[in-house]
C-alpha cells in the first residue's frame, strides 16, 4: 500500500495512492496515520477495509495538496555522512559508528509545500535521503530482526542551515529544525511495494540541474543495522522517522559552495517512493 495525507495544512485527512495513480479518501477507515495507528496493527486493518471498500471509496481531486504522509511523530531521527562520497565532499572521516541527530518534529511538511528560508539564512541547503517510518516499538532489537519493526519507506529532504548546524556551535540539530526543512512524501510505501530497498536510487535537481545521483545500494551502515543500532540507545516508536543520510552533491560540497535562494525550484526522487518539488521562499512574519 501507498499511505497520503491529503487537505489543508492541519486538516489533514488519510489516504491511500492505487497502483493506478488514482488517490483514494479513506476518512471513512476512521483512523488519521498516528502512532497509535501503527502500533494498533493498523497497516493490516487498513488493507482490510481497503479490499472491501476500494470501489466505494469517494476519490481525491489531483489537485488537492499533499500533506506529510504521517501525522506528527514522536521523532525524527537522522544519519549524518551514511555516504562515502558526501563524507569525502564534506571534508569529514568516515564514522566509524553511525552519527545520529535529530529534527524537531514541526519541521515536517507536505512533500511539495514551499520551502521558507530562515531568517538571517545565507546557508540553506539540500539533501535527499531515503526515511524510514517504524511499524512497531523496537528496543534492543537484532540486526537480523530489524526488518520486522519497518512499516514503510518515504522519499524526505532533509534541508540544512550550513551555518545554523556548523558555525552556531556545532549542534548539528539546530541547522536542521527549521519550519518547512523536512518535506516527507508524497507518500510512505509500504515493504512489499519495494524490490529492494538496498537498491534504490536518489535524485536531486535545483532550477533542472542535477546535483545528487546516488543509490542506497551504497549506504555505509545498512537499513537494518541502522534500526538495531538505534534501538540500542532509545525506544524507536511507532511512526518515528529514521532519516538514513544523503549521498553527494550537496551545496556545500560544491566549489564555491552553492546555496538556496528565494525562487529556487528544487525536485528530487526515489525509485519506487515518487517525487517532490519543493519552490524556496524567502521568510516573512506572518
Amino acid at each position: 500500500m501507498k499511505l497520503i495525507r491529503f487537505g489543508q495544512p492541519g486538516r489533514e485527512k488519510p489516504g491511500l495512492l492505487l497502483s493506478d495513480g488514482r488517490r483514494l479518501d479513506a476518512s471513512a477507515f476512521g483512523e488519521d496515520y498516528t502512532e497509535e495507528f501503527f502500533q494498533n496493527n493498523g497497516l493490516a486493518r487498513l488493507a482490510a477495509w481497503l479490499e472491501q471498500n476500494q470501489a466505494s471509496a469517494p476519490l481525491v481531486s489531483a489537485e488537492e495538496r499533499l500533506g506529510p504522509p504521517i501525522a506528527r511523530p514522536g521523532k525524527i531521527i537522522c544519519i549524518g555522512l551514511n555516504y562515502s562520497d558526501h563524507a569525502a565532499e564534506s571534508n569529514m572521516a568516515l564514522p566509524s559508528e553511525p552519527i545520529v541527530f535529530f529534527k524537531a518534529t514541526s519541521s515536517l511538511v507536505g512533500s511539495n509545500d514551499d520551502l521558507v528560508i530562515p531568517k538571517n539564512s545565507e546557508k540553506t541547503d539540500w539533501e535527499v535521503e531515503l526515511a524510514v517510518i517504524i511499524g512497531k516499538k523496537a528496543s534492543y532489537v537484532s540486526e537480523e530482526e530489524a526488518l520486522d519493526y519497518v512499516a514503510g519507506y518515504a522519499l524526505h529532504n532533509d534541508y540544512s542551515e550550513r551555518a545554523f548546524q556548523l558555525e552556531r556551535g556545532g549542534q548539528w540539530v539546530k541547522g536542521k529544525s527549521c519550519d518547512t526543512f523536512a518535506p516527507l512524501g508524497p507518500f510512505i510505501a509500504t515493504p512489499d511495494e519495494l524490490s529492494d530497498v538496498n537498491n534504490l536510487r536518489l535524485w536531486l535537481k535545483v532550477n533542472g540541474e542535477t546535483k545528487q545521483d546516488g543509490n542506497s545500494a551504497n549506504l555505509i551502515f545498512k537499513v537494518p543495522f541502522i534500526i538495531s543500532y538505534l534501538s540500542q540507545f532509545m525506544s524507536l516508536l511507532p511512526g518515528d522517522i529514521i532519516s538514513t543520510g544523503t549521498p553527494a552533491g550537496v551545496g556545500l560540497g560544491i566549489k564555491p559552495p552553492q546555496y538556496l535562494k528565494p525562487g529556487d525550484v528544487v525536485e528530487l526522487g526515489i525509485d519506487g517512493l515518487g517525487e517532490s518539488r519543493q519552490v524556496a521562499k524567502a521568510y516573512s512574519p506572518a
